[in-house]
């Protein structure tokens, strides 16, 4: 009877379906990551080899993958509201605040002290901390960008111009942007110093060289410090770049040619991110080899700049939290971004990987820069978006006339009155 009985302990659940304990044990994984399909099927075909790699490492896990190229955060944000969130998402740095400060994503600290495979002397210290609360985790880092002057060694060139090389003032640079602007005998613009672009996560870097900012030191106001002495002159100096000194184009003028004026070499210098760094290779008049990267102006002791950072977080309400750390740490770990890394859009926040990447000098110059960047507002403050709206308005309203002062005044009132009623 002993013997029958345990058959059909063993029996049993094969006919209900339930056979198999590997079965049983199986884990579902749902990873969602913004952007869409890449256009190099190649690196597609590596980075799915090494999700499936995962799986073989871990046979009880099986990858769903998501990739959402549009609205990300807000379907990321309704997917908490509905109590549907993926087990692993990315977290951008600047909208991180969103889910860290509405207490949505768990505490990975406790798992990652437990871990003795799991090292936080690997990454970047500024850019481990970004997604930090005391001593809270709530994302791995995985990779980043500081923003950076880039310039075009051609034109310099040409010009007569050295190339810029470690702490330059914006009285240098103005001087530098002059000298790099070349019109015809007509006295038509032929050449810009500069491309003056509109976009508030480029331009916020002037403010804090200047020793101004945004928001007070806690992100509660802007009355105070956005319509301070220092960013009435910092504001002032770059309308001047566009409407006096005509060392930039103004942004209907790139508006209305729809190109992008440094890869279409007509302009010298422009702000912007390493994300730039694949296009460049397939820019029309660009020379990805003459492509430099130097350091912000400053007007400081040294030089600060913003960085943007991707990293890896899951629920509060994590399903499998053991599971899903183990698919964090994977992703975050030197066989993964090694390969990920080849896309050449980002810095990555292990500093092996990072290090390994920079025999190309364009990639040194980036890594030298590093140590100076900070966090954007985004990763701090919820409704920070709101603040580069105003933002953008602002400078558009600045470069049409209006009073530098006047218009961060102005600024300031909209913002304080988001955030009050907030």
């Amino acid at each position: 009877m002993r013997a029958v009985a345990l058959m059909a302990i063993c029996i049993l659940p094969a006919l209900f379906g339930c056979s198999g304990a590997s079965r049983s044990r199986e884990v579902v994984l749902h990873l969602s990551n913004w952007g869409g399909a890449s256009d190099d099927p190649a690196f597609s075909r590596n980075i799915d080899r090494l999700y499936r790699e995962f799986e073989r490492e871990n046979p009880n896990i099986k990858l769903e993958i998501e990739s959402v190229p549009d609205e990300y955060v807000q379907k990321m944000v309704l997917s908490f509201v509905a109590d549907s969130a993926p087990d692993v998402l990315s977290l951008d740095a600047s909208s991180a605040a969103v889910f860290i400060n509405n207490g949505v994503l768990k505490d990975l600290s406790p798992m990652a002290a437990a871990d003795p495979r799991f090292r936080q002397s690997d990454f970047w210290p500024n850019v481990f901390g970004i997604d930090k609360r005391g001593k809270s985790l709530y994302a791995v880092p995985g990779d980043f960008s500081p923003i950076v002057v880039y310039y075009n060694k051609k034109l310099f060139d040409a010009a007569h111009v050295p190339y810029p090389h470690g702490r330059w003032s914006f009285k240098q640079f103005l001087k530098t942007a002059q000298r790099l602007t070349l019109r015809d005998v007509r006295g038509n613009v032929t050449q810009y110093g500069f491309n003056f672009a509109n976009w508030m996560p480029g331009w916020i870097v002037w403010l804090w060289n200047a020793g101004g900012d945004v928001l007070s030191a806690d992100g509660s106001m802007a009355h105070g410090t956005l319509d301070s002495d220092q960013n009435v002159e910092t504001v002032s100096f770059l309308r001047d770049l566009v409407t006096r000194f005509k060392v930039s184009p103004n942004i209907s003028q790139t508006e209305a040619t729809g190109v992008d004026p440094f890869g279409n070499g007509t302009t010298a210098m422009e702000i912007s991110g390493h994300w730039e760094l694949p296009g460049f290779k397939t820019a029309p008049r660009l020379r990805l080899s003459d492509v430099g990267v130097t350091e912000l102006p400053t007007q400081l002791p040294s030089m600060k700049t913003v960085m943007y950072e991707v990293g890896f977080a899951m629920p509060q309400k994590a399903k499998h939290p053991k599971e899903s750390w183990s698919l964090i740490k994977y992703l975050s770990s030197h066989l993964y971004q090694q390969a990920y890394q080849q896309t050449g859009i980002a810095i990555c926040a292990r500093q092996d990987v990072a290090t390994e990447r920079a025999a190309d000098p364009r990639e040194r110059s980036f890594l030298s820069i590093v140590p100076s960047a900070r966090g954007p507002w985004g990763a701090k403050v919820v409704g920070y978006e709101f603040v580069e709206q105003e933002g953008k308005k602002m400078m558009e309203r600045v470069l049409s006339g209006v009073d530098p002062r006047q218009a961060l005044r102005q600024m300031a009132d909209r913002i304080d009155s988001y955030f009050k009623v907030r």
